[in-house]
């Protein structure tokens, strides 16, 4: 089969991607793994004129190829108000693109996503929907519009995937709504991870959170509660890795708390450089109240086997509930510190929660993530791949 992926995920040029082109974040590990499932992989999606290399990861995949879309301009309120002559100008490309594939695949929330997922149900083409936001958070009438979309019209041919987790089904409206969590590392490299070599010293650990560097992320509740750490003479080190509009008054913070010289900002990076820095660490310590829908960076800690410190939100209480970290039942910076001086007086302790950390990361690799996919689109399209 043939398969069409429509996203608003923007990609640049590379002369260093084996397919020429490149991305940030997630998108390629996940392109690259569905590709597998099928024949060919077109990836219609924006593609900018200018490069961004920091962080940039390749395109690649079987017989995966990128089909060109003008990029839509601007900000949120610009992006709206060019979005209507985008359409008018796409709109018989993204049809002819659909028309001509044997399938069609929309990660969404998304504006591209959006529409290529009414056509092609309007057409009555396969179609899969993968939800890659918060499904139980709308904020505005766009994302209430596709998760009714969604709920209204799964089953048969449409297969509609909500990213996350729970022990109901994402709707009690439609059950053929399922859970997908998310994920960004191969078997081999879960396994790598584990063999690592790495000594833990209670009286100076490291910690270490990945995110973009928002109020809700909680990075300032993990700046305070290391200040008391500081107080009771832990000579720590702290990796605060993501930007983000806090991100200044992050760093502000740290000065005004006096431990400026045990905090690294390191902005935004790549993913092995990512995956480097959590193996230097000791703790990931996620305070989040963010609007969670799968957090693939929690997994990657877990695989480097890292005990998790965050709030119960979203999926985040099924991926501790082996007992890989802990669940805070208050997240202020007081009750942070006392978690993290639990895990740091008791070594039995820290090694059986990365024990759990490593079992619970087994079960979110990308092949799994892949081939449940795939079980999925098999069971209502077939098979997937000739041969």
């Amino acid at each position: 089969m043939n398969l069409v992926v429509f996203s608003h995920k923007l990609l640049w040029k590379s002369a260093a991607s084996p397919s020429g082109y490149a991305t940030d974040g997630g998108f390629a590990f996940h392109m690259q793994a569905i590709s597998e499932l099928f024949d060919s992989t077109t990836l219609a999606v924006p593609v900018s004129k200018t490069s961004n290399s920091q962080g940039e990861v390749f395109i690649t995949g079987n017989n995966i190829k990128i089909y060109p879309l003008d990029t839509l301009e601007g900000d949120h309120l610009r992006r709206k108000l060019n979005f209507i002559p985008w359409l008018i100008k796409n709109y018989f490309i993204i049809r002819k693109l659909i028309n001509n594939a044997d399938c069609v695949h929309t990660p969404i929330p998304g504006d591209i996503g959006t529409i290529a997922m009414v056509i092609t149900n309007k057409l009555k083409k396969p179609l899969f929907v993968r939800h890659c936001g918060n499904w139980f958070v709308q904020r505005t009438a766009t994302e209430r519009f596709i998760k009714n979309f969604m709920i209204k019209n799964a089953g048969g041919r449409n297969i509609m995937l909500a990213t996350g987790g729970a022990e109901s089904p994402p709707s009690a409206m439609n059950v053929n709504v399922k859970w997908i969590f998310s994920s960004s590392l191969r078997n081999k490299e879960v396994l790598a991870l584990r063999n690592r070599s790495h000594s833990f010293d209670p009286r100076r650990p490291n910690f270490i959170i990945a995110a973009r560097q928002e109020k809700k992320k909680g990075t300032d509740k993990a700046l305070r509660a290391l200040a008391i750490l500081k107080s009771k003479n832990y000579d720590f080190n702290f990796d605060v890795v993501g930007d983000g509009s806090y991100l200044p008054d992050l760093k502000e913070l740290a000065k005004e708390l006096g431990i400026e010289e045990r905090v690294n900002f390191y902005g935004k990076i790549s993913h092995d450089e990512v995956i480097r820095a959590m193996q230097n660490a000791d703790i990931f310590v996620y305070p989040t109240t963010a609007s969670e829908g799968f957090p693939k960076v929690v997994f990657e800690a877990m695989a480097c086997g890292l005990p998790v410190i965050t709030n119960p939100v979203s999926v985040l209480p099924q991926l501790i509930a082996e007992g890989g970290g802990v669940l805070l039942k208050d997240d202020s910076p007081e009750f942070i510190a006392d978690s993290i001086i639990t895990i740091l007086t008791d070594p039995d302790k820290y090694i059986k929660m990365q024990q759990n950390a490593f079992k619970t990361s087994d079960a979110f690799s990308l092949e799994k993530w892949r081939d449940t996919i795939g079980g999925y689109l098999g069971a209502a399209w077939g098979e997937l791949k000739n041969g």
